[in-house]
């Protein structure tokens, strides 16, 4: 790696302002492309059918793939024979699914920036850990999106404990346990966002009142049923602390395509925010970069190596929040995301 990248991984993660960021940025990224170019002959099919020259852009030209490729095609950048990990995305029944390529470099590379950016904000020092789910089974080196955010969240704490049994229900007696053995002091509570609201609202809450002011949640995923219910994610904090007293919720945004560039919510505005290692665009219905308002959310990362997942647009439905009136120092962009588009085909690369 070079030195000012090591460097870059070694600091603050938000340390870049908005000028430092983009001459950084859209050097490795020109950079990523063109090794992505060399090495994966579907990607280099891909961007000659965009008309791509192998020359330094500005980060808005920069040639992007969609996530469904992802599912259509083995997008690597490596020997077959170099794969440690694959990955692959949490699809419904019958749906395919995206697969990600790992070599143990980049495995660990994606490793290191998840710890740093989670060290920045909640600290360094591991806690017992909560986890609403079943302990995940895990072959050798496959598993989908949902253990992988298992086991990528789950270094950063100690005594894990797996809440829901194999057949999907709550083990309360496990639970209570964790909680009068550890509740008096930090702890961590890990799951996905349903998942999450479904345990504590609709089963725990039946059986007795709990005090987690001590505990830290942070979930992520889908918020779709949820909006069903007509549960905002204001609403989900607010119901935690009036029936648990518990203040500190984040939620987290990130993609299977991008696993390591993730991004928290500012734990006073509630926007997310861009780390040094990740950037974002909005485009419009015909691709076209927008300032303002709502429109795909296009995410750019300088961690994917093995697999070209470097510049990808999304099916994700977000906006870009200008200069937000919140006292942390935002220097990085600052973004909602309002869903996803369904049953959508975005065009933007060629046919293979």
């Amino acid at each position: 790696m070079e030195k000012n990248y090591i460097k870059i991984i070694r600091e603050n993660p938000y340390s870049l302002d908005k000028n430092e960021k983009n001459t950084f940025f859209k050097k490795k990224m020109n950079d990523l492309t063109r090794y992505h170019y060399s090495k994966s002959n579907i990607y280099k099919k891909i961007l000659n059918g965009l008309d791509y020259k192998e020359k330094n852009f500005n980060l808005e030209q920069l040639p992007f793939i969609t996530t469904n490729l992802f599912k259509e095609l083995d997008l690597l950048s490596i020997e077959p024979k170099k794969v440690f990990k694959i990955l692959s995305s949490s699809g419904t029944s019958g749906s395919k699914t995206s697969k990600i390529y790992l070599d143990k470099e980049n495995s660990i590379v994606q490793r290191n920036v998840l710890n740093k950016i989670f060290e920045y904000n909640f600290g360094n020092k591991r806690m017992p850990m909560l986890i609403v789910s079943s302990n995940p089974n895990i072959s050798r080196n496959s598993f989908d999106a949902k253990t992988a955010a298992i086991l990528g969240f789950s270094m950063f704490g100690t005594n894990h404990t797996y809440i829901i049994n194999k057949k999907g229900e709550v083990d309360l007696n496990e639970f209570e346990k964790f909680i009068e053995k550890y509740s008096e002091k930090d702890f961590l509570i890990f799951g996905f966002t349903y998942e999450v609201f479904q345990t504590f609202f609709d089963k725990i809450k039946k059986n007795n009142k709990y005090d987690l002011r001590n505990g830290i949640l942070i979930h992520g995923g889908g918020w779709k049923k949820l909006k069903n219910k007509k549960i905002s994610n204001k609403k989900f904090k607010k119901n935690f602390l009036k029936e648990y007293n518990l203040t500190k919720v984040f939620n987290y945004y990130g993609l299977i395509e991008q696993i390591g560039s993730i991004f928290f919510e500012c734990p006073v505005c509630s926007l997310f925010v861009c780390s040094n290692f990740s950037e974002i665009f909005i485009r419009d219905k015909n691709l076209n970069i927008i300032k303002k308002g709502k429109g795909f959310v296009q995410l750019l990362s300088l961690l994917p190596k093995s697999y070209p997942g470097h510049n990808i647009l999304t099916e994700d439905i977000g906006e870009i929040v200008q200069n937000p009136n919140c006292k942390f120092d935002h220097k990085g962009k600052c973004f909602k995301i309002h869903g996803r588009v369904q049953n959508s085909v975005i065009r933007g690369c060629s046919d293979v």
